[in-house]
């Protein structure tokens, strides 16, 4: 629905995660007979959530972790692990620097080069300690590190930027990434991402993409939103590119996952995520709360280093338990952000979805709600994840 909110412009009407709730059908299922498992290319898995590509969510050994617990953790190829031999040192400073002098001090961290034999060294660790190796580049760290992960074996490659797309124009001096040709010529299956849009969805999934992550802007350690007022809320944003994925597969036979990705922090968002489409989810804030996580209880944006524009704060997010605890329980806090899986079991059993296809079908009610997606800084700090 459009509405005019002037005589030269109109906007289209888009739903936050907190605006819709899921309405139970018919039916109801034991929840132990509830079956979350999904694909990207051939890598199988369990649960259907990703931990971010940031600093402070994953570095090697939580990416172990996480494939250890049936769910997936991307590894920011630059970033801390790959411009830092020992990046502990590094990560203390971060965790103790003050709110002022932090944007300062990740500008000058992050301008220590990315080194090529460090991303070798990252990937082949995972690997040799029984983990799924997925690794993460921006469009431009992907055309200079692609042959690199490829020698070094990674399973899976995530290009992520704020918008991705195929149709990208440059100045003439530099060389556009041609998404098509680097899906195809890669070993590994490769995700791209990320978008909120029928159309740009489709045109990655034509060029070859494992996997197609959608949302702009709404984390809570992510500012693009305010600071370029670029994105859209993310149930909208999830419905339109589920729609594209459904299109290209009626048309190719090739099924290609839809993964939520941002503004995610309790069991029932990510439920939501998946109601309205969604394959999986991709979320960091509440895995920057583990024990584990190398955050040492802080989590920020991957575009804070930026020497240009900076975007993405710090939030002091706190550790409140394992990431066993958070993925897969006992939970022991009775917010949402323990216990993931079990949520989704739950929830999928009550609504009467055995498997995540069905969970995309159930009903969506809208739910106006105080909180909306643009007021995810709130709902953190509620969750006890504020500055």
């Amino acid at each position: 629905m459009n509405i005019q909110i002037g005589r030269g412009k109109t906007a289209r009407r888009a739903y936050g995660i907190d605006e819709i709730a899921l309405a139970p059908g018919q039916r109801t299922i034991d929840p132990s007979l509830a079956d979350t498992s999904w694909q990207i290319g051939a890598i199988e898995r369990e649960i259907p959530i990703i931990a971010s590509a940031m600093d402070g969510v994953v570095d090697v050994q939580m990416a172990v972790l996480l494939s250890q617990l049936g769910a997936l953790g991307v590894l920011n190829l630059e970033g801390i692990q790959t411009r830092y031999a020992d990046p502990e040192p590094i990560l203390q400073r971060i965790a103790s620097v003050g709110t002022h002098e932090f944007v300062p001090l990740m500008q000058e961290l992050y301008a220590e080069p990315v080194k090529p034999e460090l991303i070798e060294q990252r990937i082949r660790e995972i690997k040799q300690q029984g983990g799924i190796a997925a690794v993460s580049a921006t469009p431009a760290g992907a055309s200079k590190y692609g042959s690199v992960v490829a020698k070094a074996g990674a399973d899976l490659f995530f290009i992520q930027a704020t918008v991705v797309s195929t149709a990208h124009i440059a100045p003439s001096e530099f060389t556009n990434l041609d998404l098509a040709k680097f899906c195809q010529e890669m070993p590994m299956p490769v995700v791209l991402g990320n978008c909120v849009t029928y159309e740009v969805t489709l045109s990655l999934m034509k060029a070859g993409a494992a996997a197609v992550l959608v949302g702009i802007g709404p984390g809570a350690a992510c500012t693009s939103r305010g600071v370029l007022g670029v994105g859209v809320p993310q149930a909208t944003a999830i419905a339109d590119c589920a729609a594209a994925r459904e299109d290209y597969y009626q048309e190719t036979g090739n099924y290609v996952p839809v993964i939520a990705d941002g503004g995610l922090i309790t069991g029932g968002d990510i439920c939501k995520c998946i109601a309205c489409g969604a394959d999986g989810v991709m979320i960091g804030s509440p895995f920057a709360r583990a024990a584990e996580a190398p955050g040492k209880g802080f989590h920020w944006g991957m575009a804070t280093p930026s020497p240009v524009l900076p975007r993405g704060t710090r939030i002091r997010v706190g550790t409140t338990g394992t990431c066993e605890q958070i993925l897969r329980g006992p939970a022991q806090l009775d917010d949402g952000t323990h216990n993931f899986l079990g949520a989704l079991k739950t929830s999928m059993g009550t609504l009467g979805a055995k498997d995540i296809r069905e969970m995309q079908q159930v009903e969506v009610v809208i739910a106006p709600s105080l909180l909306t997606e643009g007021k995810v800084y709130q709902k953190a700090q509620q969750l006890g994840m504020g500055k």
